[in-house]
């Protein structure tokens, strides 16, 4: 099956870790391919990547090449993103929202989330690493973007209302790091929304290394389980999972796929999974 979009391994460092999520040095291994690995940790059972590139030489990869590929398809990132978020009602559930009115997205690509939530009377923020993507947001929708990490942007706690990940978590060496600083930097009532693919899932379970989203770029690969548990760890209180793709286009006829991702949606062995959080 066709591979979601990753940079190929290259000269780049690599580093030992112990899981993300427990800190137990005991794993076993899981899936392999060219140039990376992921392990099973025998603890908690979170999968990650082990060894994984060294941080500093790993962000290079998300450069020019990343950005074409971002600005190539921001109209299907957009409207998967905006159909998830139909899923758990955000605009019904926020609407009440009072000052800081404030939506950060984290990992926001070209900023065309962006541009959207602002149309609809939100105070509007974005981060991304890859500097061009921020730099076509900023130049082309007015948005602002800030090139780096969350942590490295250092906004002020208490600053938004809602932060939104979408295929973000996956991508980033400290996850708890991650929600530790999006829950400073949520108001007490705030909301984190995070779309990440499932592990648990009906396509990672059936296709294995040939799963689309083992790739070397997704450094954490979570099932409902262990990001659930991570969120709890860091001070959120999980309200809502959906998960949706139950089979990926092309590897079943339509009259098969069609009921197949009906099935994983309501059963919540999808693809792909949608956290809605609360700040404790």
């Amino acid at each position: 099956m066709p591979k979601t979009y990753s940079s190929p391994p290259a000269d780049e460092r690599q580093e030992t870790v112990a899981c993300p999520l427990c800190h137990s040095a005991a794993s076993s291994p899981l899936l392999s391919s060219a140039g990376f690995r992921f392990v099973r940790c025998r603890s908690c059972s979170l999968v990650y990547q082990d060894p994984r590139p060294v941080f500093q030489d790993l962000r290079r990869r998300y450069g020019a090449e990343y950005f074409s590929y971002e600005l190539d398809n921001e109209r299907n990132f957009f409207e998967l993103m905006r159909l998830g978020l139909r899923d758990i009602d955000f605009d019904e559930l926020t609407r009440g929202f009072v000052r800081p009115r404030a939506f950060l997205d984290v990992g926001c690509a070209t900023g065309m989330l962006l541009a959207s939530m602002r149309e609809k009377g939100w105070n509007t923020q974005g981060v991304d690493l890859c500097r061009q993507s921020a730099e076509y947001g900023i130049a082309h929708r007015g948005v602002p973007i800030f090139a780096g990490t969350l942590e490295e942007a250092g906004f002020a706690s208490g600053s938004f209302s809602v932060v939104h990940f979408s295929h973000l978590i996956e991508h980033v060496p400290d996850p708890r790091g991650l929600l530790a600083e999006a829950r400073r930097i949520l108001a007490p009532d705030g909301l984190a929304v995070i779309t990440t693919p499932n592990i648990g899932g009906f396509q990672a379970r059936l296709f294995r290394e040939a799963w689309r989203s083992a790739i070397p770029d997704h450094l954490t690969l979570f099932s409902r389980r262990t990001l659930g548990r991570l969120l709890e760890q860091c001070g959120f209180s999980v309200r809502r999972i959906v998960t949706w793709g139950g089979l990926a286009r092309g590897t079943a006829p339509g009259f098969i796929k069609g009921p197949v991702d009906a099935l994983a949606k309501k059963c919540g062995f999808g693809d792909v999974m949608l956290f809605l959080a609360a700040r404790d």
